[in-house]
């Protein structure tokens, strides 16, 4: 594939955009044209070839803009080669088994033929925004589960599927 790939994000406190970033700068090493933008930002996907859309957990949900981006670009999306990713577990599970998606990303991979989701650690650390991240924290409960080295190998493979399409 020679064309430009989106990855696109929503995320409260910047964890997930890290990832994003991460994921990007593989495809960019791997040859490939890429853009990564928070979710909210992006007006239309008619000029990318492939999309990766990363959404925050809350509560057993995407981050609001992940699934906006979704919403909004529905038809465009089920056009495209799609992939997944979620970030938010506060502790090692995510590097110990596969996670599976929270119930509305599955029903968006079904409706939109994404082609593979991910489930990474996530990350929530001193100066989070919001009361329940500042009760978690108070809890013990935060701290960085990001295993970038996986990340860095699950963009690598969609880098190769994106060169065989």
């Amino acid at each position: 594939m020679t064309g430009t790939v989106l990855v696109t994000y929503g995320t409260t406190n910047g964890s997930t955009e890290q990832i994003a970033e991460t994921i990007a700068d593989v495809l960019r090493k791997d040859g490939l044209t890429v853009e990564a933008l928070p979710a909210q930002s992006v007006t239309s996907v008619a000029s990318y070839d492939a999309v990766v859309v990363g959404g925050g957990l809350y509560a057993g949900r995407w981050q609001k803009h992940a699934r906006r981006f979704l919403r909004r670009h529905h038809h465009d999306l089920a056009e495209r080669p799609l992939w997944l990713f979620s970030s938010g577990p506060l502790d090692a599970s995510a590097s110990e088994k596969d996670i599976p998606p929270v119930p509305g990303v599955k029903k968006a991979m079904v409706a939109l033929d994404a082609r593979e989701h991910v489930t990474f650690g996530g990350c929530l650390e001193e100066g989070a925004k919001g009361w329940v991240a500042r009760m978690i924290l108070r809890n013990g409960k935060g701290g960085d589960f990001r295993d970038f080295t996986a990340i860095e190998t699950w963009a690598a493979h969609v880098a190769d599927e994106l060169a065989h399409t």
